[in-house]
């Protein structure tokens, strides 16, 4: 099978398509044929060689734990699902033609393969945040970087849950905030005046890796009410860096109850063949996405 593969860390131009053993799903896991694989942020830092929780990587390594697709073998001890069946989830290498689910569950009716891939890590992302800065109803939340995959969730989930959000992305992207009901701003010069002018800042995410950890501290009043997952400095100043997971399957489950609910839609803003996983990466590092980003072998 085809898979993107890197045998060295560094740049983009690391990446590679190979031909590779098809992977075999062990104890509590299923093999799907992949119809899209999730671009996530981690999937260039992991490439970069960044030092990233506790999980090794050994080179040659793949790329990718997001994906969407068609289960075409199961693990030992696995039931609730049938080959054949229309899956989305976490797993290992999915950047590939074939790649092993370690957490799934039924694709949501309504969604493509490719919007579907790009569901995973950041609903997971969304909700763990969430939780973690203690926003309540009534509230307001600040997202700094609210474009992307993670941000589109954030703001619609946080709006299901009674909270006021307000974005800041570029100013491409102010018409796409507001879609999703935030209240939106730019950042650059006086961003943060313009967000004080929108109202008091309760608690605040940082999902860009923009700088703006100090602001975020002085708009809340309060470190233990920001939560970064893309500033690594972020701890020094007080602030909690989200990098753990949580419950990947109740992640999926939630999501899944979401999308039915009419809730939560993240658009697919780009995809990618294999062969284009270099500017995939180098699309993603440069941010100011409106959505996902998507690999389709």
């Amino acid at each position: 099978m085809r898979k993107v593969s890197f045998a060295e860390f560094g740049g983009p131009d690391v990446l590679r398509v190979i031909e590779a053993e098809e992977p075999r799903p062990g104890p509590g896991r299923i093999r799907v044929a992949v119809r899209a694989a999730g671009v996530n942020p981690v999937d260039w830092r992991i490439r970069e060689g960044q030092k990233l929780s506790a999980r090794p990587v050994e080179l040659p390594s793949g790329v990718g734990l997001d994906a969407a697709g068609v289960v075409d073998e199961i693990g030992e001890g696995v039931e609730g699902v049938a080959v054949g069946d229309h899956v989305f989830g976490k797993g290992i290498d999915t950047y590939a033609e074939y790649a092993v689910l370690t957490a799934w569950a039924p694709m949501p009716e309504g969604l493509t393969f490719e919007e579907a891939a790009g569901y995973p890590s950041v609903t997971e992302t969304a909700l763990r945040v969430l939780r973690e800065c203690e926003v309540r109803p009534g509230q307001t939340l600040l997202v700094s970087g609210a474009s992307g995959g993670v941000g589109s969730a954030v703001l619609q989930i946080a709006r299901d849950r009674g909270v006021t959000v307000i974005g800041t992305a570029g100013p491409a992207n102010q018409d796409y905030l507001r879609g999703l009901g935030a209240l939106a701003t730019t950042y650059g010069e006086g961003w943060t005046e313009r967000v004080r002018r929108l109202g008091r800042v309760d608690a605040a995410l940082d999902l860009a890796g923009s700088g703006v950890i100090r602001d975020l501290v002085e708009l809340t009043g309060d470190p233990r009410k920001v939560v970064s997952i893309a500033d690594l400095g972020a701890p020094g100043l007080g602030v909690r860096f989200s990098g753990t997971a949580g419950s990947v399957p109740d992640a999926l489950a939630e999501a899944a109850a979401l999308v039915a609910r009419g809730k939560l839609r993240i658009p697919v803003e780009r995809t990618y063949p294999l062969t284009g996983a270099a500017a995939a990466h180098i699309d993603s590092r440069a941010g100011h996405a409106r959505g996902r980003r998507v690999i389709v072998p």
